[in-house]
């Protein structure tokens, strides 16, 4: 085993804590852990596993991370694509500034900015990650996601041991490519759902997507290459646009999270909202609208933990 010690050093305001809370929201959670002093995640880059532990050793204001890495002594701890999939997993790089000065004129954000300062849209380190999980919450409950999601990783993921403990990887889209549509329906996915999740495999490995090309396009050009996929609509889109490519203007609009909770919670409506009702209001958010509701998420999370 092997071991590389380093920083990071966030775009301030920055809190570890906050950024990578989401992840908490399931105790059994296999890839990303959240303890009570920082993340640990198992990364891969070209077949290489790394196991990062980060923690924070500095403050909002002036963060400052630490990072270890350890991994077999096959695995180049040096890679600089370990780093880059931590920077973009954790959004260190992200200037909030712009977005709390914006926020500060609305009466919806204005309170949520220095309760939730130093909050970031915390990232799947890869699209393909991001879109399967998007399609694994179509619909259901997210409990009921989260299950599926360990099965598929417990199977079909990198793993290794350290200390006594197994960590896993999120797969790529090799394992789910050699599947069919039949046999992944063993995990307690739809016929629809295990299509979707072959065709966007094959379509990566393939290389009819990529995440380079996806990258390259504007919010509204990656939704609709996406949505010319069998099982991939708008809100599949979004919502990976989101978590995936951590773009802060996207807005999956037709979330139950926006047009009930959203709605309900924070804006005091009576009834659930239309996708359209709600798209039309967070326009006043552009272009950070993806930004301000997980700022909106976390206030509501907030409301919840007080009720219990």
């Amino acid at each position: 085993m092997s071991r590389l010690h380093f920083s990071l050093t966030p775009v301030p305001p920055y809190s570890l804590m906050l950024t990578v809370q989401r992840f908490a929201r399931f105790k059994d959670e296999s890839v990303d852990r959240v303890r009570p002093d920082g993340y640990r995640r198992l990364l891969v880059v070209d077949g290489q596993l790394a196991l990062a532990t980060v923690t924070d050793a500095g403050t909002t204001a002036k963060p400052l991370l630490r990072v270890e890495l350890e991994g077999p002594h096959t695995t180049a701890l040096e890679r600089p694509e370990f780093v880059a999939q931590l920077r973009h997993i954790l959004c260190t790089d992200l200037d909030l500034n712009l977005f709390y000065r914006q926020a500060r004129m609305d009466a919806l954000l204005a309170p949520l900015v220095p309760r939730f300062r130093g909050l970031k849209p915390s990232s799947s380190p890869t699209l393909f990650e991001a879109l399967v999980m998007a399609v694994l919450s179509q619909q259901v409950n997210l409990t009921f996601a989260h299950a599926i999601k360990r099965a598929l990783v417990e199977t079909f993921g990198p793993r290794w041991c350290s200390n006594g403990e197994t960590y896993y990887a999120f797969p790529g889209p090799e394992p789910f490519a050699e599947e069919t549509e039949q046999s992944l329906q063993r995990f307690r996915l739809s016929r629809a759902k295990a299509g979707t999740l072959v065709r966007l495999a094959r379509a990566f490995v393939s290389g009819e997507l990529s995440e380079a090309g996806l990258a390259a396009l504007a919010d509204d050009e990656v939704v609709a290459r996406l949505e010319q996929f069998k099982g991939i609509g708008r809100w599949t889109a979004e919502t990976a646009l989101l978590r995936g490519l951590a773009r802060p203007d996207a807005f999956p609009a037709g979330d139950l999270g926006v047009v009930k909770y959203l709605a309900h919670g924070l804006l005091g409506k009576a009834e659930k909202a239309s996708e359209a009702d709600m798209r039309a209001f967070a326009a006043r958010w552009r272009p950070y609208r993806g930004l301000a509701l997980i700022y909106c998420y976390a206030e509501l999370s907030r409301r919840q933990g007080n009720r219990r």
